[in-house]
């Protein structure tokens, strides 16, 4: 089967980790952004030293590793500071991405929060967004262990998702059970392994 790359993105506790979850049980290839940027952080990492040029040692942990507390506490409440973290690190990422996807075949997920505004939706054949209420995404994330007041900010610091369901080409909606996200996560693992292009949301 030739390559197939399926961007995966969703706002804070919007459901698309478990999407993600689905995915690679239905055996694809789910390649976490999160675990890029851990290892691009560890010791000796590029991300480790962009993120010193850009905010010192005080950010760094004693053997060298990104604090990701210190480097969220930074740009969370700075704009500034958050936009140019991005610029920064997104590159890194993405060109680590490009050489996973490039050794294998099949479908390829990318799970990334912000892949459509980082402007990368161009890249995938289908880009899929998990949606969610603000006033749900807030309670799982409190549930999940996240104080309100982080959970606030960082609902606040990813915005109101309109320019993330724009760049989208099908959304799954996830503000009932999760029996129905999982019925609509079926569907579309039956799309894809049916080898065909997955279809659009209607307003695609």
């Amino acid at each position: 089967m030739s390559r197939f790359l399926l961007g995966l993105t969703g706002g804070l506790a919007s459901g698309k980790s478990t999407v993600a979850s689905w995915l690679r049980e239905a055996g694809f290839l789910v390649v976490d952004a999160d675990r890029i940027v851990a290892e691009l952080y560890a010791p000796g990492g590029r991300g480790a030293a962009a993120v010193r040029e850009l905010f010192g040692d005080e950010v760094l942990t004693g053997e060298g590793a990104v604090d990701h507390q210190a480097v969220a506490a930074r740009v969370f409440s700075d704009a500034g500071a958050r936009q140019r973290l991005q610029a920064a690190i997104h590159p890194l990422v993405r060109r680590r991405f490009q050489e996973i996807a490039a050794a294998a075949d099949g479908v390829v997920v990318y799970e990334a929060t912000l892949l459509v505004e980082a402007g990368r939706a161009g890249e995938f054949d289908c880009v899929l967004s998990v949606e969610s209420s603000p006033e749900a995404q807030l309670e799982r994330a409190i549930r999940r262990g996240m104080d309100e007041d982080s959970a606030r900010r960082r609902l606040a610091a990813q915005g109101r998702g309109e320019r993330r369901r724009a760049g989208a080409d099908r959304i799954l909606t996830n503000d009932s059970t999760l029996e129905d996200l999982r019925r609509q996560v079926d569907e579309l693992i039956d799309e894809l392994r049916s080898g065909g292009e997955p279809k659009r949301s209607p307003s695609r």
